[in-house]
C-alpha cells in the first residue's frame, strides 16, 4: 500500500509541475483559405446542388403527406356519420366494436 501511494504522490507531483498551455487555435485565415480552396475545386456548388436537392425531396415527402391526411380525413366524412344522426353513430360504432 506504501508503494501505491509513493507512486500516487510522484504522479501528483509531476502534473502539478507542468505548465499550463493555451488551447491551440486555428491560424489566422484558415478558414478563409478552406472556402476559397473548395470554390476553386468546385466543392461548393456540389454542396448546393446536393442541399436542393434535399429540400426537393423534402417537399415532395410533404406533399405526399399531406395529400394522404386530407384524403384521409376526407373519407370520415361519410353522409351516414353526418353529427346530427345520432342513430347512424351509435350504429357505426356498434359494428366497429362487432368487427374487432
Amino acid at each position: 500500500m506504501n508503494n501505491l501511494d509513493n507512486n500516487l504522490d510522484r504522479l501528483l507531483r509531476s502534473a502539478a509541475q507542468v505548465p499550463d498551455v493555451a488551447p491551440v487555435e486555428m491560424p489566422f485565415g484558415f478558414d478563409t483559405r478552406v472556402v476559397a480552396l473548395g470554390r476553386r475545386n468546385g466543392n461548393g456548388a456540389g454542396f448546393g446542388a446536393l442541399l436542393r436537392r434535399v429540400a426537393l425531396i423534402a417537399a415532395t415527402v410533404i406533399v405526399f403527406a399531406s395529400a394522404g391526411a386530407y384524403l384521409e380525413f376526407d373519407r370520415n366524412s361519410d353522409e351516414i356519420l353526418a353529427p346530427g344522426n345520432e342513430f347512424a353513430i351509435a350504429d357505426s360504432a356498434i359494428q366497429d366494436e362487432v368487427a374487432q
